[in-house]
């Protein structure tokens, strides 16, 4: 786990969220200077920050809409912290939790240099991290279809399929070993949904991009069937 402790005389916690961000700002003793909820609004938040720069130091908890703001920061070259969610125990083993008492603790962490950090990933590289994790999402899609329809096959006491049909060559007829049209049905959807995914996975995202990351980024070395991604 690494922290960040490197010193500045104002410190800024964000609570963050899509449409949303509560923002605290402590000075050097700790007294907040700033609490309050505000729209995630580009120079609405550089005003809010405008008396305390270039003196102070931003941080917000890692998830899913983080990418704005620290290209933000970039382009104002104001330091950016990126706290690690699993890692932050004073936020998430609270009794009270809500956006106010968030952005504090977050902007406290920060202060005593106890804020847990995650990696901030550069922004040239964010797109095919993305990729290749919804590629990965695909091929666990992938591994539950297969599933259902072996779970399935067993529900019914029907006998053992035999042929594997994580090949597609082998599912011809797997429908059919259902008597009863609506658990032909089932199948059939599951087959449909099945073929969509693995076209996705080699069409829509094609080892090209991977060895294109791999050449340019050093990032990924996909492997037929499985992909394998160091990120």
């Amino acid at each position: 786990m690494r922290f960040y402790n490197t010193q500045h005389p104002f410190n800024c916690g964000i609570d963050l969220h899509a449409r949303m961000i509560y923002v605290c700002i402590l000075d050097p003793s700790g007294e907040v200077l700033v609490h309050r909820n505000m729209k995630t609004d580009p120079e609405a938040f550089l005003r809010a920050l405008a008396p305390y720069r270039p003196d102070i130091v931003v941080a917000v908890e890692c998830m899913f809409t983080w990418y704005w703001l620290v290209d933000l920061c970039a382009d104002e070259e104001s330091p950016f912290v990126l706290g690690h969610a699993l890692s932050m125990k004073a936020i998430h083993g609270g009794k009270a939790k809500h956006d106010q008492i968030d952005s504090q603790k977050m902007a406290v962490l920060l202060r005593g240099g106890l804020l847990p950090q995650a990696y901030v990933y550069p922004a040239e590289r964010r797109a095919t991290r993305d990729l290749l994790r919804r590629r990965m999402h695909l091929a666990h899609k992938r591994g539950e279809l297969l599933a259902h329809g072996q779970n399935t096959n067993r529900q019914y006491h029907l006998p053992a399929i035999g042929q594997n049909i994580a090949y597609q060559a082998n599912r011809d007829g797997v429908a059919e070993r259902f008597a009863d049209p609506a658990g032909q049905k089932r199948i059939e959807v599951d087959l449909s949904l099945l073929g969509y995914a693995e076209s996705s996975r080699r069409t829509e995202m094609p080892g090209q991009m991977g060895e294109k990351a791999w050449q340019g980024q050093g990032l990924v070395h996909l492997r037929p069937q499985i992909g394998t991604c160091r990120l």
